[in-house]
């Protein structure tokens, strides 16, 4: 029937003379020949109503009316099925599932009617309709560049949704706060609960009567005032042009960073708080790349790269894609990223333990509800040998140690 397909777009022509060549004869019967058969398969198919508009009419005729009765509702369907594949988004709360398989209903019907998306294309439309809560998941994607078939993003989606939604409101990474300094002579109230007119009562209540007695002054010696209110103490101070203060300072020391570092499980990428080891990388634009830590605050990586971790193992371990993010407070390792590269991750009697091809690479323990990986434990010495012992004379060995020392000695000083 596809030889056939050209009796749809050209009319039958006019029967030629009883004196034209052989050839324009032989054309216009295998033209009225194939018309008829085109006709017949048309109509078989045809609905009851549509076999009796169209039984009189050659197969040119047939698709000439059958596209003035459908062509406009197609266009019209297109139209509305498009408008609800570019408008859909997934509301906070509601399943992913369902959202992802009504736009892979929206792309087939689509293909049906001629206008298939390519696959780049819808799933970019899929990414970009979830909400907020999903960003990490859109990030990751991304950055890995996967390329998967609809069907198997509808499983990652769905898998990533349970994860989020049992997860939600537990505190994964940790963020370093900084401790607000209240501006001199600015007073800070405390917030009262219940009634506020208790407050007379309860300071009178408290307070001892007479007021609190005051010892000896350990400046003059007689009693009533302290040292800070004796005028002979102040006097003193005065000749002496020092000034008093009354301040009591403050001392703040903060901690550096911990050399260890955390495998987390949750994380989805490396994360290093420190620029130092990060080898072959690149700073990152503002807003490139963002992360949500538990409370939901966007945390910026600033530099992406790889880090090199020499473990205590005396191996080295290469991370890639690490992200520098200052704001965390620790290192981390992610457990599926090294799942990804082929590290085997075993747990037991809470401690953690890295493999790769039956070689053992590192171990973490459990420590405060994580995994912690202490880098500055020593090197395991695997290599450690004895010499053997021979039949020299250790005192004799020795004193030829000294001689040899001296006489370098003495090369040293004449040279």
């Amino acid at each position: 029937m596809d030889e056939k397909e050209y009796v749809l777009e050209k009319p039958i022509p006019p029967a030629p003379p009883a004196n034209a060549p052989k050839a324009v004869k032989d054309a216009y019967e295998k033209h009225v020949k194939d018309d008829n058969q085109v006709s017949c398969v048309m109509l078989a198919t045809m609905i009851t109503e549509l076999q009796k508009q169209h039984e009189d009419m050659k197969a040119h005729e047939m698709i000439v009316a059958l596209r003035q009765l459908y062509q406009g509702q197609s266009r019209h369907e297109r139209f509305l099925v498009s408008k609800a594949l570019f408008s859909c988004k997934l509301s906070s709360g509601n399943p992913v599932g369902l959202h992802v398989l009504k736009m892979i209903g929206y792309i087939t019907n689509l293909e049906k009617l001629g206008f298939s998306l390519q696959k780049e294309l819808a799933t970019d439309l899929i990414l970009q309709s979830l909400p907020e809560l999903y960003k990490g998941f859109v990030m990751n994607y991304m950055m890995h560049d996967l390329d998967k078939p609809l069907p198997e993003l509808l499983k990652m989606l769905q898998t990533a949704g349970e994860n989020l939604t049992k997860g939600k409101g537990a505190s994964v990474l940790m963020v370093q706060g900084g401790k607000g300094k209240p501006k001199k002579g600015i007073k800070i109230k405390a917030r009262t609960v219940g009634n506020p007119k208790s407050k007379s009562t309860s300071s009178a209540t408290q307070k001892p009567i007479g007021g609190v007695a005051k010892g000896k002054c350990h400046h003059c010696g007689k009693a009533g005032h302290w040292r800070r209110n004796c005028k002979t103490y102040l006097a003193t101070k005065k000749k002496e042009g020092t000034t008093i203060s009354s301040e009591v300072y403050v001392i703040e020391v903060n901690m550096s960073i911990s050399s260890s570092w955390v495998l987390d499980t949750g994380c989805g990428s490396h994360i290093c708080t420190t620029m130092q080891g990060l080898k072959q990388s690149r700073q990152l634009a503002r807003g490139e790349i963002e992360l949500r830590v538990g409370n939901g605050a966007p945390v910026a990586a600033l530099a992406i790269g790889t880090y090199s971790l020499v473990l205590p193992s005396g191996l080295m371990l290469e991370l890639n894609d690490c992200l520098y993010v200052p704001a965390i407070s620790r290192n981390i390792i992610s457990v599926s990223c090294l799942d990804r590269n082929g590290f085997i991750i075993s747990i037991k009697d809470k401690s953690l333990s890295v493999y790769r091809k039956n070689v053992f690479y590192a171990n973490a323990n459990m420590t405060n509800g994580s995994y912690v990986l202490d880098l500055d434990m020593p090197v395991y010495n695997i290599s450690a040998k004895r010499n053997k012992p021979n039949g020299l004379n250790q005192t004799y060995l020795w004193h030829c140690r000294i001689i040899l020392g001296v006489c370098a000695e003495h090369c040293n000083i004449y040279s």
